[in-house]
């Protein structure tokens, strides 16, 4: 099932490079780009989130026709920029899983997501794959992105997604002791990978049910482009909306507080 005709012309504003220079300065993915050999097989994410349903989350409620957008890995200069601008265009909120050293370079980027009602939760200080470290390392990322998300935004998000969705006993651990909810998802849009965005819009719109959790990116690895996500996202708002779905923060698809 292919949906190629909702997809909108990509074209790029003035105000940001078409060559996205400024991706080569982003501080780097300390565990690496994204890519298939980082990511534990799904059948293994489930497992986590039936061992702590109350815990590791996948998805929301299905009695209500509402879904979340979130985006990983920002912020930056270039790609979270248009991708704000279509959310802001298009009245969408979503949920943006940021990575701490990114919010130290970009603090504007950061303030601008709360300023325009989108809500942020944890993605560790420097993206390392966290299933390999110890307790000590695993809280120290995790209390290093919150102290700088709180001294750039004044929030301490309750919220934590792991690079790459990498989990382990450990991180589970060591994430509920600081008070987080493990938030996951359940459609990938693989945006990621380079594909074009007729196949992310196929892989969103023909895998999203009521209470999905939609991943996707607003930053990448250094070098790397997002044009994809930012070409088929306004089409898929418009697709879902016209199906009769509501777009929410995670906060409201799970009713439970984005911030301690």
């Amino acid at each position: 099932m292919e949906f190629p005709s909702i997809l909108t012309p990509f074209s790029v504003p003035p105000s940001i490079p078409t060559v996205p220079a400024g991706v080569s300065q982003l501080p780097p993915l300390s565990g690496g780009p994204e890519r298939p050999g980082q990511r534990p097989p799904y059948s293994r994410t489930i497992d986590w989130a039936s061992l702590y349903p109350r815990d590791v989350i996948l998805r929301g409620p299905m009695n209500r026709r509402e879904v979340a957008l979130t985006f990983d890995d920002g912020p930056d200069a270039v790609f979270t920029q248009q991708i704000l601008n279509v959310l802001r265009r298009t009245g969408v909120k979503g949920t943006f899983f940021v990575v701490g050293r990114r919010v130290q370079r970009y603090p504007g980027v950061f303030q601008r997501m709360l300023r325009e009602g989108h809500e942020v939760g944890n993605h560790s200080w420097s993206h390392p794959k966290m299933s390999r470290q110890s307790a000590g390392q695993v809280r120290t990322e995790l209390q290093r992105a919150s102290g700088e998300m709180n001294r750039v935004g004044n929030v301490r998000p309750r919220f934590f997604r792991p690079p790459y969705g990498a989990l382990s006993e450990t991180v589970i651990r060591v994430a509920v002791a600081e008070g987080y909810k493990i938030i996951l998802w359940n459609v990938d849009s693989l945006d990621w990978s380079g594909i074009p965005g007729t196949a992310l819009a196929t892989n969103v719109l023909s895998h999203v049910r009521p209470g999905s959790i939609i991943l996707m990116h607003s930053a990448t690895g250094r070098g790397g482009h997002l044009q994809n996500t930012v070409q088929a996202l306004p089409g898929i708002i418009q697709r879902l909306r016209r199906e009769g779905y509501r777009f929410v923060r995670v906060s409201e698809l799970l009713d439970i507080r984005a911030y301690g």
